[in-house]
């Protein structure tokens, strides 16, 4: 592929890029498209994808194949597409190898391409295909119907290895578009759109970009986090992983508007595949003459390099990212001076993260009315959310800001799998807060999450339903936040540690009425005293969990009780004599020898000698169902 010199050839480039497009879509041959993100290939695809590929060969019919990033049906995976000449793209997943020979029978032996392995067909206006009876169109599905996909609209339908597919799709025309914008014009558009940070403080965008444009000093550094550290989180790998240079185009326009000629990526080494999938793009758009000197004529010269983080949580925050960036140990700093002035080496640096990056070329292309047509009050445009924990549908999503908690749990997300109670979600990971289920019609914007005692951050969702413990819960979290913190300031260090030392009491049902508010106080301390957003944030579990489900907190004080079964020291099990037949398989799988009984006689359990590990229940045979979990009678 030739380089792109200027404006103009880079839109023969592009012409050239949408006709291979086309003519891969309408080609003679099937096309095979496999979703090969993490998720994905953690589901089997390749292995699905080798499958469909040998039961082709062993027929004798020609194919192409493609990657594709995810396209947030998480649950649904392993997904491929499947395009045959002259009829729709289809999705099809819930793939096993098991059932991909009758897959292939049915698409390709019986043309019969709408099968109950069908998701919906993904439709290609480009493109005209015979009608399919009875076929939905992908965009129809109830996860993906009430989303608005702009950071997201690539991922999961090119190849995120391949930048002539992100070309094809209007790819880098945004960056042309800047270029020929003055640096002030662009960042108003930007301040007219309303995007705000995605990486969780929710920082006005163009204004951040303004303070670091207009800080003195002609050597300025732009910084891309990608360090995504919260448990459930997978916004920004997927984006990584799906379109990786729609956010090397984001950060080449918001280093044209700041003034910069030196980008990082900051993305943790946990992430192989987004960190492979980088170096890939960041090859591509410098030989095509999207990074070095001179870009597009300008006279403007970027580059970007990447810097592979350990996977500290603590890196997530500003200060302690770029720390980490210059060598040094990952801690966070006091602020002023903020990194718009002095930030990495001392010089005037912009950090914005993977989303929000990836919003920009939209924003440039369509215009920031257009973006913030979306949302609601100073929430505008839309914000990835990952979905996980207890729900029908986990995933991948982006919404409209303002779509409430109830529509994107029982709408998008198909509910609470079981029939169990939804109990609530926790927002914002570990830094987030728990919203109880009669809170779920609070609309999901930074204003209205605060106002609750959560915060958007990352966008990652936990679903919890009735089987979740709410103080098992809050002490997981801390326990994460309390192992993550790098231990500079003492209210962090040692005010998390002692907060966790009282969940423990109270999930042992060795704590007294006294210490929810002793509790409730240092979470406080934590929370106002700490040097960071991590220590500052770290309390938000605990708190509102305090605030929303106070009488489960008593419970396991007051009356030894752990309503959900969850807490060890609060439960028991017992084997019922109607049901237990003398099988022998809980005592054998045992480790502390406390289950007594002889072959085929009723078996019984040492309450002193068990462990509360749960093997004898997990055991036990279905149609038996003769250990049960029950509430400790002496704690």
């Amino acid at each position: 592929m030739k380089r792109a010199s200027d404006a103009q050839a880079l839109q023969e480039i592009q012409k050239d890029a949408k006709k291979a497009w086309l003519e891969l879509l309408q080609g003679e041959h099937p096309l095979i498209c496999t979703g090969l993100s993490t998720c994905g290939i953690s589901a089997k695809a390749s292995e699905c994808q080798l499958g469909i590929e040998s039961e082709l060969a062993d027929r004798g019919i020609a194919f192409r194949s493609m990657k594709v990033g995810c396209l947030g049906l998480c649950y649904a995976e392993p997904l491929i597409y499947i395009k045959m000449p002259n009829r729709p793209l289809v999705c099809y997943g819930h793939l096993h190898l098991h059932n991909i020979a009758s897959l292939v029978d049915a698409v390709f032996d019986n043309n019969n391409i709408n099968n109950n392995l069908t998701l919906g067909a993904i439709d290609l206006p480009e493109i005209k295909v015979l009608p399919v009876p009875g076929l939905l169109s992908l965009w129809e599905h109830p996860m993906i119907k009430p989303q608005v996909r702009i950071a997201l609209r690539n991922c999961g339908l090119i190849d995120p290895e391949d930048i002539r597919h992100y070309l094809a799709h209007g790819g880098y025309a945004s960056l042309a578009k800047a270029l020929a914008m003055k640096p002030e014009e662009v960042i108003a558009e930007v301040k007219i759109s309303g995007l705000r940070g995605r990486g969780g403080a929710g920082f006005p965008t163009g204004t951040k970009w303004e303070f670091c444009r207009r800080a003195p000093g002609k050597e300025k550094y732009l910084i891309c986090n990608a360090d995504e550290g919260d448990p459930g989180a997978f916004m920004d790998r997927s984006i990584l992983e799906g379109d990786p240079h729609a956010v090397l185009e984001g950060m080449l326009i918001a280093a044209y508007a700041i003034g910069c000629h030196q980008g990082y990526i900051y993305c943790r080494a946990e992430y192989p595949l987004a960190l492979k999938r980088l170096d890939i793009a960041l090859q591509e758009a410098r030989e095509l003459g999207l990074l070095g000197e001179d870009i597009l004529g300008s006279g403007m010269s970027f580059d970007i390099s990447i810097k592979e983080g350990a996977g500290a949580f603590v890196c997530g925050e500003e200060t302690a990212l770029m720390a980490s960036i210059e060598g040094r140990r990952g801690m966070p700093r006091t602020r002023p001076p903020f990194p718009a002035n002095s930030g990495l080496w001392g010089k005037p640096t912009n950090i914005n993260n993977v989303e929000t990056l990836a919003n920009l070329a939209q924003i440039i292309d369509r215009g920031g009315k257009w973006y913030s047509s979306f949302g609601v009050g100073r929430s505008r445009g839309t914000k990835t959310l990952s979905l996980a924990g207890a729900v029908r549908r986990p995933g991948l999503i982006e919404v409209p800001m303002g779509m409430t908690l109830q529509q994107i749990i029982f709408e998008i997300g198909g509910g609470v799998p079981g029939d169990k109670a939804c109990k609530g979600v926790l927002t914002g990971g570990p830094s987030g807060g728990c919203i109880p289920y009669f809170s779920l019609d609070v609309p999901v914007d930074y204003e209205s999450l605060t106002e609750k005692g959560s915060i958007m951050g990352s966008g990652s969702m936990i679903i919890i339903d009735e089987d979740i413990c709410i103080v098992d819960l809050a002490k997981f979290f801390l326990t994460f936040t309390q192992r993550e913190s790098c231990g500079k300031c003492t209210p962090c260090r040692i005010g998390t540690r002692q907060m966790l030392a009282i969940l423990e009491k109270i999930s042992e049902g060795q704590a007294v009425i006294g210490d929810i508010a002793r509790l409730e106080g240092l979470a406080n301390a934590v929370k106002n005293g700490s040097l960071c957003g991590l220590g500052g944030t770290a309390p938000n579990p605990v708190l509102t969990a305090l605030r929303y489900f106070r009488e489960e907190f008593e419970e396991h004080i007051l009356n030894k009780i752990c309503p959900s079964l969850v807490c060890k020291n609060l439960v028991a099990y017992t084997i019922d004599p109607e049901r237990c037949k003398g099988c022998g398989l809980c005592k054998e799988s045992c480790p502390a020898g406390a289950i007594l009984g002889e072959k085929k006689a009723v078996h019984t359990i040492n309450a002193v000698a068990c462990i509360k590990c749960g093997a004898c229940m997990a055991v036990c045979p279905e149609k038996f169902k003769a250990v049960a979990k029950e509430v400790a009678r002496c704690a």
